[in-house]
């Protein structure tokens, strides 16, 4: 079977920056696969150079079985974009771009109006549909703009964070929207997010890049598990180190990872551990700000390889 996106040893450099430093990943057909990573990590700079807005500076890369650097308008054609920025024309309404939308992919008025009734069900645009773009909130334009991606009826849909700056309820809409389309369509969905929830919600597999490389990939669950069943999260006063070495000679503690004054201790047994890590550390006159017991994350995972938190690496 035939990759939906396949890249090897796929790289960009802007001048002496290595943006993208030898990505490899394969997306199978029908699969939701999140792209998560902090900004200025590549998730956006691959997923351009994917929809042949960019061109590689060394490697290879297909989509739908076409190369995105010899042939890239046989990728264009079966791909459908919703970038961050939605390209809206605010004095159109939502109809006129969609039925420009699909005339410029050379359909015909039939085509078009049975794309358009089967859109306006599938992506919750409504009545509004006859309105002005301009009049649109910014969770209206979203979902419009992902309407126009689907117009032609793609095999892979590219997302580049499609909710951000989005409020709660609009984000839960759109995550709805995309499982509508994976599971009604069968739909590749290539997802890039800094969401940590969004990738754990709706991605079948995730891949996690930092510094233009892939540092993990797998199932949300794979990689969580890789952290350890639960985790107790520690709180100190001054400098973690002395902290961990105290907690790494528990023995329901597997392991103690420090950031500045927080430690995350792994162990398979939380109830049990997280009582003998409070009298240890009491005992050893470290003072506790705040301890607590939860089982991992997607960010735990990035901590874990990069000694960072993702929302650290954004500021």
């Amino acid at each position: 079977m035939t990759a939906a996106v396949l890249t090897e040893g796929l790289e960009r450099r802007f001048g002496d920056n290595l943006a993208v430093a030898g990505v490899d990943l394969e997306v199978a057909p029908g699969e939701i696969y999140g792209f998560l990573g902090p900004n200025g990590a590549g998730k956006s700079t691959t997923l351009r150079m994917l929809c042949t807005l960019l061109l590689p500076s060394a490697g290879r890369a297909a989509v739908a079985g076409h190369d995105v650097a010899t042939d890239p308008e046989g990728v264009r054609l079966r791909i459908g974009v919703a970038l961050q920025d939605a390209a809206l024309d605010d004095k159109q309404t939502g109809r006129e771009l969609l039925r420009l939308q699909g005339r410029l992919y050379g359909l015909r008025p039939k085509e078009v109006q049975q794309r358009l009734d089967d859109l306006t069900s599938l992506v919750d645009i409504g009545e509004a549909l006859d309105d002005r773009i301009g009049t649109y909130s910014g969770g209206m334009k979203r979902r419009l703009d992902l309407a126009a991606a689907l117009v032609h009826n793609p095999d892979v849909l590219f997302l580049d964070e499609p909710t951000t700056g989005l409020d709660p309820i609009s984000r839960a809409k759109v995550w709805e929207e995309v499982r509508r389309l994976n599971d009604e369509l069968e739909m590749t969905i290539f997802l890039t997010t800094q969401y940590l929830e969004e990738a754990d919600q709706l991605a079948d597999r995730v891949g996690i890049i930092n510094d233009g490389r892939i540092v993990a990939e797998g199932t949300p669950e794979e990689l969580k598990r890789r952290v350890g069943t639960d985790l107790v999260v520690v709180e100190v006063e001054g400098d973690g180190a002395p902290a961990a070495a105290v907690i790494e000679q528990l023995d329901v503690i597997e392991s103690v990872g420090t950031t500045g004054h927080e430690l995350l201790a792994r162990t398979s047994d939380g109830a049990a551990a997280v009582s003998p890590v409070a009298v240890a550390l009491s005992t050893a006159g470290i003072k506790v700000r705040n301890l607590t017991l939860r089982t991992p994350t997607l960010d735990d995972v990035f901590l874990q390889l990069t000694g960072a938190h993702i929302q650290e690496t954004e500021r």
